[in-house]
């Protein structure tokens, strides 16, 4: 910019501030708020438009608009509110719950059986300690007796008024005490003569047995009331807990002390910091307190201060659960605080540890969530996913889940234990078609050989289903009455596999192993096949994504991490509170389950430890053997040798592609080679021939080559030098490529 624009620049704001323009006047401030907020009477009763009001009515468009109508109903009205409100139960939970009712009756019954057991066989020693005590107490009621006759309760105020030398007030303390004296000692001749009386009737007028029951009777009091304080006859038969009562007071404490600033700033200008929705109440085994958190603050924030929320409330970490509530907004906190520490309370007695079977397409109870309530789950029709860090239960749980499907005798059960410490053997040993425990070589081809087999099934039974009639199978899924029918083939396969990270990170087979799995993952459950893979290494390596996103049930204990725990509990699940990483480590076998169509759940495993599992294998097993259904491992046979693990690929492929011709179309190679060997290649297709390429490196792309026709044509093919490069590098041979 040049001198001349800025002395025309400094001219234009000198004229424009000389021109001061119409007078200023000085507005009234209230004034001019209530003639816009308030509406003025008007001389026919009506109320008159504020000036806002007006403009908005003028259809001039830069008039002000009004949002919020003062005195107008805004929002949905009475009725549409109580439509939509929530009501809540008649009964509590437990009465209208047929287990809980009945647990609650029988922990009652339990009770009084104890306490009555516990004091009758204690009954002859309280009798002997209480007659022994009977002397003392027949002193202290004599001389209780004459303490009260004479009114001694008095006399440290008569003495106290006679060292002051107040005669006024010694005189009518004095006559107080006589006029009391004469009063009691009457009392107490007419109650002796009146004792006496009776006493001496029933000497001679009652028979022995009331005789003895009254004298029963004074002697058991007299020796009640001369007992020493600090050592009581008769003590109590359950120690009863000391959680202190959950109050309001309490749980404001609690959430004041989270340091969380809109709370602290609420409670500083004396309000709550907390809006109760509902009345603290007991809730199973504890106390529930439901509310709204203030603006701005979510569910979240309470739960990554678990610790100091436990600190406020003065409970043990395992007692305090704060949980989100699904279908609220998120700043709806519930906060269950449990009477004892959740890993250290007793679970109910599981209903299937002695006794029973299963049905694989009902409803099982696995676990208990905090309250004590058993939670249950279907095992058909779903893929399962377990992920913690070691030493929280994670193995433990997956024998949970396989024990149950053990005791359906349709099952035809599949375990791997990779780690190879032999936590799955009294399943396998016991019921399992196929079982391996460990990681060499010779495991792994075992299992991929029969993941293949439950391939080629699993086609199958889509064929089955697919042409079975409607009114059969109306929702093209096995059901629990097709599975019954062994003609079909339909019976449940449940797959088990802990520390399932071996497997995906396979060098030779990590991608076959992972493409099987997928494939059953997704199409599995809906044909009766249902996967279970465990893992201490929850990330995308060890569990791919393909697998963990079709999970329809998901367990995690304790992880350490956010990737860890949104890769088994599903994307966001951190972010949405749903955290394992809030577990200690005393929190073995719990975890947060998610399934069942439910939101995420605290849920504690049932605990079998060996002994116990090898017990209900031995039922499962006799199911078996019962029904003619005992089969594969368990009956100690091995499967037959996989055709495909007998030849090398890569020098098959070798075999039938010529020196002379460089490179191939899939489909020409997979052809070749079924004529090669029929009974190992006859059904592979393209794309099964690009998987099982993979392991070696051996990438498949576009190929130019003729058709029969003689016409050119790009499709998906291999080249013969990335084979022998692949065998090179395989052998260790250079010269070979």
């Amino acid at each position: 910019m040049n001198h001349d624009d800025e002395n025309e620049l400094f001219s234009r704001l000198e004229s424009e501030m000389a021109d001061d323009g119409p007078a200023a006047e000085v507005l009234d401030l209230s004034k001019e708020r209530s003639s816009r907020t308030t509406p003025t009477e008007s001389g026919d009763g009506g109320a008159a438009p504020g000036p806002t009001e007006a403009a908005e009515g003028s259809g001039d468009p830069s008039a002000l608009r009004l949002v919020d109508r003062v005195g107008k109903e805004s929002g949905a009205g009475f009725l549409d509110r109580v439509r939509g409100a929530k009501r809540r139960p008649v009964l509590p939970g437990w009465a209208v719950s047929k287990p809980e009712l009945v647990a609650a009756a029988g922990w009652t019954a339990g009770h009084l059986w104890h306490s009555t057991a516990y004091h009758g066989v204690r009954a002859p020693w309280y009798a002997l300690r209480l007659t022994t005590q009977a002397p003392r107490g027949a002193a202290r009621f004599v001389g209780g007796s004459l303490r009260w006759m004479t009114d001694r309760e008095g006399e440290p105020l008569r003495a106290a008024a006679a060292r002051r030398e107040d005669a006024g007030e010694y005189l009518k303390l004095s006559r107080q005490r006589d006029h009391r004296v004469r009063w009691r000692t009457v009392v107490s001749l007419v109650a002796a003569i009146v004792g006496f009386s009776t006493a001496l009737a029933m000497y001679v007028l009652a028979p022995g047995w009331l005789l003895a029951l009254s004298g029963a009777s004074v002697a058991v009091a007299l020796g009640w009331l001369g007992q020493p304080a600090d050592a009581p006859v008769i003590h109590r038969a359950v120690e009863l807990g000391k959680a202190p009562k959950l109050t309001s007071d309490v749980v404001l404490r609690a959430l004041g002390a989270l340091g969380i600033p809109a709370i602290n700033q609420a409670q500083a200008k004396g309000g709550d910091g907390f809006t109760f929705t509902a009345p603290i109440a007991r809730d199973g085994r504890g106390w529930r307190a439901e509310g709204d958190l203030p603006y701005g603050v979510t569910v979240t924030d309470v739960i990554d201060r678990r610790d100091k929320l436990a600190s406020g409330l003065r409970r043990p970490l395992g007692c305090v659960w704060p949980e989100a509530v699904g279908e609220e907004h998120t700043g709806r906190l519930v906060l269950w605080v449990g009477d004892e520490d959740m890993s250290k309370a007793r679970q109910p007695a599981w209903p299937l540890l002695k006794s029973g079977s299963v049905d694989l397409f009902r409803p099982v109870a696995f676990g208990t969530d905090p309250r004590g309530r058993w939670v249950e789950i279907t095992l058909m029709y779903i893929a399962a996913v377990i992920g913690a860090i070691p030493r929280m239960g994670k193995t433990f749980l997956l024998r949970l889940l396989l024990l149950i499907a053990a005791l359906d005798p349709r099952a035809e059960l599949h375990t791997y234990d990779l780690k190879g410490t032999g936590d799955l053997d009294p399943v396998g040993d016991r019921v399992s078609h196929r079982h391996r425990a460990g990681d060499e070589e010779e495991d792994i081809e075992y299992a991929l050989h029969d993941l293949r087999e439950l391939r080629t099934e699993l086609r199958r039974r889509t064929k089955v289903i697919r042409l079975l009639p409607r009114d059969v199978c109306p929702e093209s899924k096995v059901t629990s009455e097709l599975a019954s029918k062994k003609s079909l083939g339909l019976h449940p396969i449940v797959v088990g596999v802990d520390e399932c990270q071996v497997w995906f990170e396979h060098e030779r087979h990590g991608k076959e192993f992972e493409e099987i799995c997928t494939d059953l993952v997704k199409r599995g459950p809906a044909t009766g096949i249902v996967l279970a893979l465990a893992t201490q290494r929850p990330d995308a390596k060890a569990l791919p994504t393909g697998i963990s996103a079709n999970a329809s049930a998901r367990f995690c204990l304790k992880v350490m991490g956010q990737l860890e725990n949104d890769m088994v509990l599903g994307t966001s699940a951190y972010k949405r509170g749903v955290r394992a990483t809030m577990f200690s480590w005393a929190d073995k076998g719990i975890h947060y389950f998610v399934g069942e169509g439910a939101d995420a759940r605290i849920v504690q495993a049932v605990f079998a430890d060996a002994v116990a599992a090898d017990t209900i294998a031995l039922r499962a097993r006799k199911l078996r053997e019962s029904a003619g259904l005992l089969s594969g491992h368990a009956l100690g046979e091995e499967p037959q040798a996989d055709p495909a693990a007998s030849f090398d690929l890569l020098a098959d492929i070798l075999a039938v592609l010529p020196a002379e011709e460089p490179k191939a179309w899939n489909e020409t190679v997979v052809s070749r080679l079924a004529e090669l060997r029929p009974e190992v290649y006859g059904e592979w297709s393209g794309e099964q021939l690009t998987a099982a390429l993979k392991p070696y490196g051996v990438r498949t792309g576009q190929v130019w080559s003729q058709t029969e026709s003689g016409k050119g044509a790009n499709r998906r093919g291999i080249k013969r030098a990335d084979i022998l490069s692949a065998v090179a590098e395989r052998d260790g041979n250079s010269d070979a490529a």
